[in-house]
């Protein structure tokens, strides 16, 4: 059975996860201690590259810094800029840490040697799929696709699959933002799944279909719950994130193990120059901290992935979800994503 809920909001999320999310640890893995505060001979600085919005990750970040006593110089911008930006770089870039918003641009540095091995107590603390298999990066948190819909349908007319929107039925009410990383990551996930003539016959569906277009996941969602369009597609964590809670709106979960159940990760790894750097280690561990991944259920409604840490309030349980058996290292090639939704002039 396909899980299926209306999400509560950011508020809502902490009036309920926070105790939930503290002291279930148990089973494989295992999150290292909490950092503790570090003596320090003079100020000690790391440089982070962050493909994750401030407004998601700086209060966090500020914790870390409180509680170690480094100070974190952050870069903002896209993940998919940033990637770009280290791999021209290279080794002569000052960032220490690249914390992604998808797998596949750390698949992508990976593949070209950027990253140095993490710590073991970093590598053990997140299990495979979600981490990377050669060690070089570990996923942080877990980010599910979703169809949004407008509750004025029934939950049983909106597809599992959504490569059915191409279906005539959906014409000019579904909404998709080509520009945004997840939405990319996902046709990626489809084209290594099924193959790119299956990703091109969706993508031409779509644009046949007269699909919606919106800058921006948070766009769709206000679509959706206005009534602009019956059905979007974001990822799942944007509902609990909303500043106005959607009233109408509920979320149906991809039929589990094709390309609409797919479970990307925001993660983590430490540039090769920084290989032998106490401080990026310290903010691997922290990130993989009971700490940090209770932050990001709590205030992201992200799913945490290491063990024992409960997941975002009013969510189904990661392992229910059955996402696709895929190495998110394979998601790397956006490039050739990127072509294909060109060449459907969906970009």
């Amino acid at each position: 059975m396909t899980p299926s809920t209306t999400r509560p909001t950011r508020r809502g999320v902490l009036t309920g996860a926070v105790l939930a999310a503290t002291l279930l640890v148990a089973g494989c893995g295992g999150a290292p201690a909490d950092p503790a505060p570090v003596a320090g001979d003079g100020p000690r600085t790391l440089t982070l590259y962050s493909g994750r919005e401030e407004d998601l990750v700086g209060p966090l970040l500020a914790q870390f810094e409180q509680q170690s006593g480094i100070t974190v110089d952050t870069r903002y911008g896209s993940t998919t800029e940033l990637a770009a930006q280290l791999a021209e770089e290279g080794g002569a870039t000052p960032a220490q840490v690249f914390l992604s918003q998808d797998a596949g641009a750390l698949g992508a540095l990976a593949g070209a040697g950027a990253f140095a091995p993490l710590p073991e107590e970093v590598r053990g603390a997140v299990t495979a799929p979600y981490t990377a298999t050669d060690g070089t990066w570990t996923g942080l948190t877990g980010r599910v696709r979703v169809a949004a819909y407008n509750t004025r349908v029934p939950e049983a007319e909106v597809p599992a699959d959504v490569t059915e929107l191409t279906d005539p039925r959906w014409r000019g009410r579904v909404g998709i933002a080509p520009t945004n990383a997840s939405f990319q990551a996902f046709v990626t996930a489809l084209r290594v799944q099924e193959g790119d003539a299956a990703a091109r016959a969706f993508l031409e569906g779509l644009r046949a279909n007269e699909v919606q277009v919106f800058p921006r996941n948070t766009a769709i969602l206000e679509a959706v719950d206005s009534g602009v369009v019956d059905v979007g597609l974001i990822n799942h964590y944007y509902v609990a994130a909303a500043e106005t809670p959607p009233a109408n709106t509920a979320l149906k979960f991809g039929a589990p193990g094709t390309a609409s159940a797919l479970v990307n990760v925001t993660g983590a790894g430490i540039l090769a120059g920084a290989a032998e750097s106490t401080e990026a280690r310290e903010l691997l561990r922290f990130l993989v901290s009971p700490q940090a991944q209770e932050y990001f259920a709590r205030e992201t409604g992200e799913y945490p992935l290491v063990a024992g840490v409960a997941g975002p309030a009013g969510m189904p349980a990661l392992a229910d979800l059955r996402a696709p058996r895929l190495d998110l290292a394979d998601l790397e090639d956006l490039d050739g994503t990127t072509q294909l939704m060109t060449q459907v002039g969906l970009l």
